[in-house]
């Protein structure tokens, strides 16, 4: 039980700013051990998120409101896995060769694909939660990022990983997730959207499954496997997905 509070624990300090490193001394080995509780972490992310948005519903409008709601999300993860979205449009818009996209992805200075793509990112995705029924944005809020981080994790599972662990960001490659942990990634990403949304809005997750597996195919043919901007930018578009089939079904 102490060892799964500290990957806990790692998890969290890992993919937020919550630092809980300041409280417990959390050993190295822990972060290896992370992925599966990767969901739940969106359970904090999108909890406060959601709980921003109906706050702010209650002073601002519908559009002012969900603006500062996802800004309290980027000061919660640090825009943690919109670098990796910026990362990823860069790496894979502007480099022809696996080395040309990897050295691109590690290079931290934006490019003018990221910019335009980040961009059209949150044009979207704001847009679209301002067009579904002011009702349904904090659940969708709620359950799409524990899912979305969830369907990460799939691909991440199915990829090898695409550089060595000398040459990642982190410096910690993560373990791949047996049985056990995969149905425990599953139960902390599925479960919010069961107890949640509608049933007849369940369909909504086809969309960001569609997407994982584009992403699978896509990152496999041109690299041969996974990073953690690739990770972070296919949770940032599965949601996105999410959320645009959440608007069709609603509309």
């Amino acid at each position: 039980m102490k060892k799964i509070l500290y990957q806990i624990a790692a998890a969290i300090t890992f993919f937020t700013r919550i630092p809980l490193w300041i409280l417990m001394d959390i050993p190295k080995e822990n972060y290896r051990k992370i992925i599966c509780f990767w969901s739940l972490t969106g359970w904090i992310t999108g909890g406060i998120t959601a709980v921003a948005f109906l706050g702010f519903s209650m002073l601002f409008p519908p559009i002012l409101a969900i603006i500062l709601a996802l800004m309290i999300r980027l000061l919660l993860t640090g825009g943690f896995h919109e670098d990796g979205l910026g990362d990823f449009i860069d790496g894979f818009g502007g480099g022809k060769t696996k080395a040309d996209i990897l050295r691109i992805m590690k290079d931290s200075h934006i490019g003018s694909y990221a910019l335009i793509g980040m961009i059209f990112y949150y044009l979207m995705l704001i847009n679209t939660l301002t067009s579904i029924p002011k009702e349904l944005i904090a659940t969708v809020l709620l359950v799409g990022d524990p899912l979305s981080k969830f369907l990460s994790v799939i691909m991440m599972n199915l990829l090898p990983y695409a550089r060595t662990e000398s040459e990642s960001k982190s410096k910690t490659l993560y373990d791949k997730l047996n049985p056990f942990r995969l149905i425990i990634a599953c139960f902390f990403g599925i479960i919010p959207i069961s107890f949640f949304l509608d049933e007849i809005l369940w369909i909504s997750m086809l969309a960001p499954l569609l997407v994982m597996i584009f992403m699978y195919y896509y990152s496999k043919k041109k690299i041969g496997g996974y990073t953690g901007d690739i990770c972070g930018a296919t949770a940032l578009l599965c949601e996105l997905s999410f959320i645009i089939s959440i608007y069709l079904q609603s509309r």
